[in-house]
């Protein structure tokens, strides 16, 4: 079954473009974080009446929420060049110097996933950021020298997803912090509608807001379920996507009414039916649903926590009387141990 929350990139060319065209390249293109934009859109502007880079930018919050656009943003509405990194890509201090100096002055840097670099190269970060300059050790033991190693003016945008991650020396160093927030089904319309403007695929509005329900939030699974709706028309033969044809694409990928997938059900089905609404440790609700623990953590769990229909407690995972009536189990049932949050 599909999980259209986090799939992989496409590896199409042809979907590539289609993802970067999605892309809002302007703040004003942006749609939702409004308190984000205008923080950002003063930075911009300042940087660009006293002609200098912008300072360092850190942006954290959930997948899919548009971190990696706001970075592109930053650069387009700069004119500045960007580079495109990772964290897990950066594990030695060779790997960070070797990427700080080939920048060309002024280029926009973006690390994504930023808190999961290697110390060493973290390190090395913050005299980079500050100073714009780092020290290349040669040599081992006694006869070791420190070389120094001017930079290019550059800005630094981080991207995370555990802002919690990252240590205080390195979080410090950047000029701007912002959260990014889930959507609103509103605003997630909105994005429905410019999305499916540049697809060729029509939507009236009660489909653009069911489409919006069912996307937990998140713009990035809007834009993935849209391009399941109009894979569906394509093969169906079907020229106009009405609210029918929307439901019968997402309920095909096994997304039901309030954006739950598979594995969702199958966490909440474990926790209400098989373990009585809990509490239950994380790793016997993995093994019990045949999946990762550090997947249920990350992936499921706080979509769930978030509307309602689980907790986190000391003892272990509990369900609500949300979560059972969604499943159609009855919360009255004298067996189940179901809690109000």
């Amino acid at each position: 079954m599909v999980d259209v929350r986090d799939a992989d990139p496409p590896e199409d060319e042809g979907e590539l473009a289609i993802e970067g065209a999605l892309r809002p390249t302007s703040l004003a293109d942006f749609v939702g974080q409004h308190k984000v934009r205008g923080q950002l859109q003063l930075l911009l502007d300042a940087a660009r009446i006293q002609q200098r880079s912008p300072d360092h930018i850190l942006l954290s919050g959930p997948p899919g929420l548009g971190k990696t656009t706001l970075a592109m943003i930053v650069a387009h509405e700069s004119e500045r060049p960007l580079r495109l990194s990772s964290g897990p890509a950066i594990q030695h201090a060779g790997d960070l110097a070797a990427l700080l100096s080939s920048l060309t002055p002024g280029e926009v840097l973006f690390i994504d996933e930023v808190h999961r670099m290697a110390r060493s190269a973290e390190e090395m970060l913050y005299l980079a950021m500050e100073d714009f300059r780092i020290d290349i050790m040669v040599g081992k033991g006694a006869g070791a020298t420190s070389i120094p190693l001017d930079l290019a003016p550059f800005t630094l945008v981080g991207a995370t997803t555990r802002s919690g991650l990252l240590p205080n020396p390195l979080r410090d160093r950047f000029g701007f912090t912002a959260h990014l927030e889930y959507y609103e089904p509103e605003e997630l319309e909105r994005v429905v509608e410019r999305s499916s403007a540049m697809l060729g695929v029509p939507l009236p509005p009660l489909a653009r807001a069911e489409i919006a329900r069912r996307s937990r939030g998140t713009p990035r699974i809007a834009n993935r379920l849209l391009r399941r709706v109009r894979d569906y028309l394509v093969v169906h033969g079907e020229l106009d996507a009405d609210l029918d044809a929307v439901g019968a694409a997402l309920t095909l990928y096994d997304v039901d009414s309030i954006g739950l997938d598979r594995l969702d059900r199958a966490v909440l089905d474990a926790l209400v039916r098989r373990f009585r609404g809990g509490p239950v440790g994380l790793s016997t609700l993995a093994v019990a649903v045949g999946e990762e623990a550090e997947t249920i953590e990350s992936v499921v769990e706080p979509y769930l926590v978030r509307i309602g229909f689980m907790g986190r407690t000391p003892r272990g995972r509990i369900a609500t009387p949300a979560a059972a009536a969604h499943l159609g189990v009855h919360a009255d049932d004298g067996a189940l141990r179901l809690h109000d949050l």
